[in-house]
Order: structure tokens, then C-alpha cells, then sequence
């Protein structure tokens, strides 16, 4: 990881403010995904199945995010990035609201 977006890691992102934007962000989602699946339909009645996989992905590093965890290593550290989460999180939001 480059020292820059190790530094934005380090410094910005893991203030209680931030975490509290990832929690924030991931559970109205979840609850949604888990008690009325039938809101994240299309109009023909089906699912996107891309749209799910991306907005479930950005929900696991919102929780991730939330509850303080850091990955070890790089590969993890880029994946589980929280503005990445943030990201597919509101796409989502836009995408099904």
C-alpha cells in the first residue's frame, strides 16, 4: 500500500465519525436485503444480480469499516477499502430508491 493511502488510513478513516458513516449506510441495506427483498426488484420482477453482489459487497466493508477491523494484509487493504464501500453502498441507494 502506497504511503499515501496508508496515511488516509491511518490518520482520516478511522475516526469514530467515518465508522459511524459506514454503520450507518449498511444497515438500513441490510435490513432491506433481509425483511423485504421484494423492494429491490426491477420492473419487470426480477433482480439485478451484479447490482447485489457489488451493494452486498460495499455493505460487508461498511460493517467491516464499523466495528474498527483493519486487514493485515494489502491485497485486503484495497478490497476492504471504506470509500469503496461507501461508494457501492449509495449506488445502491440510488439504484433500488
Amino acid at each position: 500500500m502506497n504511503a499515501n493511502l496508508q496515511s488516509i488510513v491511518n490518520i482520516g478513516l478511522t475516526k469514530m465519525h467515518w465508522r459511524l458513516l459506514s454503520w450507518l449506510l449498511a444497515t438500513p441495506l441490510t435490513l432491506i436485503l433481509l425483511l423485504h427483498p421484494a423492494a429491490i426488484l426491477d420492473t419487470n420482477g426480477n433482480y439485478n444480480h451484479s447490482l447485489v453482489m457489488l451493494v452486498m459487497w460495499g455493505i460487508s466493508i461498511g460493517f467491516t469499516h464499523a466495528v474498527g477491523y483493519h486487514p493485515a494484509k494489502p491485497l485486503f487493504k484495497y478490497l476492504m477499502f471504506p470509500v469503496i464501500g461507501w461508494l457501492l453502498m449509495v449506488y445502491g441507494y440510488f439504484e433500488w430508491f
